[in-house]
């Protein structure tokens, strides 16, 4: 589906976050994108959606050539990105937000399906606003049904599990579980979450701007001792175990 080929991206003052990166992200899988703080995660998530381009390297899509297509023209192919902290809207209430994701009305009993998949009520949710008086679970929750409403064919969610309290976190992780169970396209994660690296079909760790190991999540699991010296600079909060 997903193939990058010798990916390169450079900071404006010439720092190299990326160089020569390949992978290969399957079909209908859920690939989850792992390892050090400044290893190239999150930049390799925003090039996968056309926030940034790169300065080397090709990108395909089904076998064509989107390096140069941007951000708009990804996300017409179906191409979503989740914002680490996911953007709020003042004005524009949760229906709405759901409607422009699916791009069209939405029935009640819809909404009301989606939102539950995703943990919320929607007679409490769909009038509100899409703004601070959400917590950061709330507007986690939110963004993923807005994901569910789009059927996006390949969504990126750079580590959903930031700023959530614990008991968010565990919502989040069931909710993942269950696009898992009914995955009707490819979801890529950053992650350093253990939870969310078991409910992977493949993992790949990223580290000084390359690909270091890649491969099923069963063979990456019990092979991870291993890699503690690839993840060794995560922080307490954002290690794996």
């Amino acid at each position: 589906m997903l193939k990058l080929e010798n990916i390169s991206w450079s900071t404006p003052d010439g720092t190299a976050v990326l160089k020569d990166l390949n992978l290969s992200v399957p079909e209908g899988k859920l690939v989850v994108l792992t390892g050090p703080n400044g290893g190239g995660k999150t930049t390799l998530a925003k090039i996968i959606a056309g926030i940034y381009q790169p300065i080397g390297g090709k990108i395909y899509l089904d076998g064509k050539d989107i390096t140069a297509v941007d951000m708009t023209e990804r996300a017409k192919m179906g191409i979503s990105f989740a914002f680490q902290q996911p953007v709020r809207f003042k004005g524009i209430t949760v229906q709405k937000l759901l409607e422009l994701a699916a791009g069209k009305p939405l029935e009640r009993d819809f909404l009301c399906d989606i939102l539950s998949k995703v943990g919320l009520c929607a007679g409490e949710y769909v009038n509100r606003e899409v703004n601070a008086t959400l917590s950061g679970g709330e507007i986690k929750r939110i963004e993923i049904a807005t994901v569910l409403a789009r059927h996006s064919r390949l969504t990126v969610f750079d580590e959903p599990e930031a700023g959530i309290d614990l008991w968010s976190f565990a919502s989040l992780i069931h909710t993942f579980e269950e696009i898992r169970k009914n995955l009707k396209g490819t979801l890529v994660i950053i992650s350093h979450q253990e939870r969310i690296l078991r409910i992977a079909d493949e993992i790949a760790i990223v580290a000084d701007g390359h690909i270091k190991a890649s491969g099923s999540a069963e063979e990456m699991m019990k092979n991870l001792a291993e890699n503690k010296a690839i993840l060794g600079r995560c922080s307490k909060q954002e290690a794996l175990f």
